[in-house]
């Protein structure tokens, strides 16, 4: 269920999904991290524009400014990877504990889910096991992401809404065009039955003539290809693009009355300001 890029900051990691996907630095941390502050302090801000939730015909976009914070610890980290904790760390193999996050959608803002209740904030987490499968370059890396996240609900209380897992390969690299830097990365996305249920199932109290009732199932959400980018404008200001296709054609629940297309795009700009940093020091 991945609604939600993640962000570098803690604050922004709960309130907007796309932010810290917008704000792609991993490999440039991992290849100049000597150079890098401990931690960087700012705010980013831009338009994000997403379906309402996975396969739907109606879209959600947004203009929003949060603050940011990036804090590169040894254990503790909030970066453009995630925010959580290191478990272990290698050369080619690390786990650690993130948060993602995904807005919310007002059923009465949506044709299809009019009358039900709505879709809350979604708040994951859990283990992340990330491989390195090779370095093209100096400045470039590839790698697998494996990670298993509980999904918990923010909307009138907080309850579980199930687990997804999405392994994901990911191509990084500091530049790949013209002074943009950021990566490319394929992934599948299952959610259980749980999560499915969230998204797809028609309960019979909300079951129309056109809306008939359905149980979801367990499996394939969709697969997903994005591209991330960035570059500086100069040591305080940098701008960040998003761009994100969904395919649902091969998902679990495409008989649903829910489910409206095979696919969807997300896309988005950003401008994030650093106005405080810690003074260079090695990790």
């Amino acid at each position: 269920m991945t609604y939600r890029l993640r962000l570098l900051a803690a604050f922004a990691a709960a309130c907007w999904p796309v932010a810290g996907a917008l704000a792609q630095q991993t490999t440039a941390e991992q290849t100049t991290a000597e150079q890098l502050p401990l931690w960087e302090v700012g705010a980013i801000g831009g338009l994000l524009s997403t379906p309402a939730y996975p396969a739907a015909d109606e879209r959600s976009t947004r203009a929003l400014a949060l603050p940011y914070l990036i804090y590169r610890g040894e254990v503790l980290r909030a970066d453009a990877s995630g925010i959580g904790a290191r478990l272990f760390h290698s050369e080619a193999i690390e786990l650690d504990l993130g948060f993602a996050a995904s807005l919310p959608a007002r059923s009465d803002q949506v044709a299809a889910r009019r009358g039900m209740p709505d879709l809350g904030t979604l708040v994951e987490f859990g283990p992340r096991l990330k491989i390195g499968l090779a370095r093209p370059s100096p400045g470039s890396q590839l790698k697998l992401e494996l990670p298993l996240r509980a999904v918990i609900e923010a909307h009138a209380g907080v309850r579980t809404q199930g687990i997804t897992f999405e392994p994901r390969l990911v191509y990084e690299a500091r530049e790949l065009y013209r002074g943009w830097g950021g990566s490319v990365s394929l992934s599948s996305v299952f959610g259980n039955d749980h999560l499915q249920q969230y998204f797809y199932t028609v309960a019979p109290p909300y079951a129309t003539a056109e809306r008939p009732a359905y149980e979801a199932k367990q499996g394939l959400l969709l697969t997903r290809l994005s591209l991330l980018a960035g570059r500086d404008l100069n040591r305080d200001w940098r701008l960040y693009a998003f761009a994100r296709y969904d395919n649902y054609r091969g998902a679990a629940n495409r008989n649903s009355p829910l489910f409206k297309k095979n696919s969807g795009t997300s896309f988005g700009l950003a401008l994030a300001w650093t106005f405080a940093r810690a003074e260079l020091a090695g990790k």
